[in-house]
C-alpha cells in the first residue's frame, strides 16, 4: 500500500483518540495552528512519541518567540526520539520572534542539530493566495538543500499534483513530494471543525476547487481512494499526506507505514551552509 502519513490537530484528548483508531505503524504529523501555538503542538507530539508513534511536529516560523524557544523544542524532540519536523512560515500576521519565514528557521535547525534533523517543507500545487507562483518556486529552490521532502497543500486533482512535481523537477528541485489529500470527512464534521480549529476561511476556497471538493461540502462523504490510486507509482510522489481533521474513525486499519527510505537520497545536503 502507498506510504501514508496522517495529519493530526493537537486537540484535547487527541492521544486517546489516536490510540483507539490509528495503528502504531502509522506516521503522524502534528499541526501548529496560529491560535494554538507551538507549545500545544510539541506537548501532543511528545505524548504520542512516548506512546510509540513516529511523530512529525509542524514548526511555524512566525510562531516561535525566540531562538532559545527553538533550542528547547529541539531538545524535546531529541528526548522523545523525534527525528523529523515539518517547517512552515505560518499564518500569523506578525512574527512572534526572529523568524519571518521558513528559510532562516531551517538554517538554524540544521546548525543546532548538525544536519541530523530531517525537515519537510510546504508546496502549493494550486498556488498561494498571498505569494506569487514564481516566488513559491524560488523559495523551494532556496530551501531544498536544507529539506528532505515537500508536502503539498490539500489538493483534489491528481493532474495538478503531478504537474507540480514535474515543475519542481524542471526547476532543479529533486525532493520527494508527499501529496496532501483530504481524508474521508463528512460535510457536517468539516463545518463543525471550521469554527474550532480556524479553517472557516478555507471552506470557500475548497468550494472553488471543482466537483470533488463540492461533493465534500455537499453532504456526501468524500473518499480520497480514486485520487490516491491516480498518484501511486508516479515519479516523484513519495506517499500521501492525509489531512484527517481529527476524523480518525475513518483511517483504514491497513494504512501503510511511512518509510524513511524515500527521504534518504535527499538527506539534508550541505545543511550547515551559510547564505
Amino acid at each position: 500500500m502507498f506510504p501514508t502519513r496522517i495529519e493530526i490537530i493537537p486537540s484535547t484528548g487527541i492521544a486517546e483518540q489516536v490510540q483507539a483508531n490509528v495503528p502504531l505503524t502509522t506516521t503522524l504529523t502534528m499541526t501548529c495552528l496560529p491560535h494554538h501555538g507551538i507549545e500545544r503542538t510539541m506537548h501532543a507530539s511528545v505524548e504520542l512519541a512516548t506512546l510509540g508513534y513516529n511523530v512529525i511536529p509542524h514548526l511555524a516560523a512566525r510562531s516561535l518567540q525566540s531562538r532559545s524557544e527553538l533550542t528547547g523544542v529541539l531538545r524535546d524532540c531529541d528526548v522523545a526520539g523525534i527525528r523529523e519536523v515539518f517547517v512552515i512560515g505560518g499564518d500569523r500576521k506578525n512574527a512572534a520572534g526572529p523568524y519571518e519565514s521558513a528559510l532562516p528557521l531551517l538554517e538554524d535547525i540544521a546548525q543546532y542539530t548538525g544536519g541530523l534533523m530531517r525537515a519537510g517543507v510546504a508546496g502549493y500545487p494550486e498556488g498561494h493566495p498571498s505569494v506569487a507562483a514564481l516566488d513559491l518556486v524560488d523559495a523551494l529552490v532556496a530551501k531544498q538543500h536544507l529539506a528532505t521532502h515537500v508536502v503539498t497543500q490539500m489538493c483534489f486533482s491528481a493532474p495538478k499534483i503531478l504537474d507540480f512535481a514535474a515543475l519542481l523537477r524542471r526547476e532543479g528541485v529533486d525532493l520527494p513530494v508527499w501529496a496532501g489529500v483530504a481524508g474521508s470527512v463528512p460535510r457536517t464534521k468539516l463545518v463543525n471543525l471550521a469554527t474550532q480549529i480556524g479553517v472557516g476561511s478555507s471552506l470557500k476556497f475548497l468550494s472553488r476547487k471543482g466537483p470533488l471538493a463540492r461533493k465534500l461540502l455537499s453532504g456526501d462523504r468524500y473518499s480520497p481512494n480514486t485520487l490516491v490510486a491516480a498518484l501511486e507509482s508516479q515519479p516523484g510522489i513519495a506517499g500521501i499526506h492525509r489531512y484527517s481533521f481529527n476524523n480518525l474513525d475513518t483511517v483504514p486499519n491497513d494504512v501503510a507505514a511511512s518509510s524513511t527510505e524515500a527521504l534518504q537520497p535527499a538527506f539534508i545536503r550541505g545543511a550547515a551552509r551559510e547564505h
